[in-house]
């Protein structure tokens, strides 16, 4: 996944736009969330759920390790 010219780092996604992203299910990402794996933004709620977002730099980090191979999952 690569940025196209309307992407940016500050972009939000949802916690299923990610789970789609990284081809896992939400559950997966919420609990990376929660276990401080990956940063997300808490958004006030009040549903069952608590809703989240995820800025696109966090998702890249993921997606794209540092030199050392090293990534946030």
């Amino acid at each position: 996944m690569r940025k196209t010219d309307n992407e940016s780092d500050n972009d939000l996604l949802t916690v299923h736009e990610v789970a789609k992203t990284l081809r896992v299910d939400d559950t997966t990402v919420r609990r990376w969330i929660t276990q401080g794996a990956l940063e997300a933004v808490t958004l006030p709620h009040k549903g069952a759920r608590q809703a989240y977002r995820i800025k696109r730099a966090a998702l890249n980090k993921v997606l794209f390790p540092d030199e050392n191979g090293n990534s946030l999952l």
